[in-house]
């Protein structure tokens, strides 16, 4: 839930528009997207293939920047149109945190080192590194789990180690890509369930992009993308 301390987003965008290619072959990928999303607040995405999801989430990503609009994160304005603001992959690196349908895990390093190469990348290194990496692993129930090489683990246990390494660096803004598709129902709700946790916990803002209807009730609020424009947005009936 949004900290009433602090109001300030996690993420707003302000009439974000996104158009690829000139003339016959303009496609307004997004348009106008107005969307604010509060720290701690856990949101499902939801739309058709083709809708403009993935492009809406690597915009907010700061993966690729929009045509048009404004973005901020956390407060700090970061694109206008598509002007950088800041250091984009500084600020994406520090600030972002982002977990896909695939886990993507270096597969010749262990549970743990692939979430100290995450937190090396960030710039923590030695024993605040370890330390950071094995409490993630503890939080999300993996701990067991360290020592182990991605193909000994189970496709939940990969995504809870992407996890892990999506938190590594504190971000203020979770993206989550279809986490759950390649989950059976059960597991999937199980993440789903873990996001909501996290925001809720963490103070982060998230946004889970997904087709998955069985467990929209665990997310603060649903927002559908339909052409490229936000159709709707309701608060789920249940969210606890």
């Amino acid at each position: 839930m949004t900290d009433p301390a602090n109001n300030t987003p996690a993420i707003e965008m302000q009439g974000v528009t996104k158009v690829y290619g000139s003339g016959n072959t303009r496609v307004i990928a997004i348009k106008d997207i107005d969307l604010t999303i509060g720290k701690g607040e856990v949101v499902a995405l939801l739309g058709p293939s083709g809708s403009g999801k993935s492009t809406l989430l690597s915009a907010i990503g700061l993966i690729n920047p929009p045509t048009a609009g404004r973005i901020m994160i956390n407060g700090t304005p970061v694109m206008d149109g598509p002007n950088e603001m800041v250091n984009i992959r500084r600020y994406r690196r520090e600030h972002i945190g982002f977990i896909f349908q695939k886990s993507n895990l270096i597969p010749f390093l262990t549970a743990i080192e692939n979430v100290l190469v995450a937190l090396a990348i960030a710039g923590t290194t030695g024993r605040p590194a370890k330390k950071r990496a094995t409490h993630l692993l503890e939080s999300l129930g993996i701990s067991d789990r360290a020592n182990n090489l991605p193909s000994a683990l189970s496709g939940g246990q990969q995504q809870r180690v992407a996890i892990a390494r999506a938190l590594a660096n504190n971000p203020s803004l979770l993206l989550a890509d279809e986490p759950t598709a390649a989950l059976d129902g059960k597991l999937g709700r199980q993440v789903m369930e873990l996001f909501r946790d996290l925001g809720h916990t963490s103070g982060a803002g998230v946004l889970v992009v997904t087709h998955d209807q069985r467990a929209l009730d665990v997310f603060d609020r649903t927002i559908h993308l339909e052409d490229g424009v936000l159709t709707n947005q309701h608060e789920a009936s249940t969210a606890h």
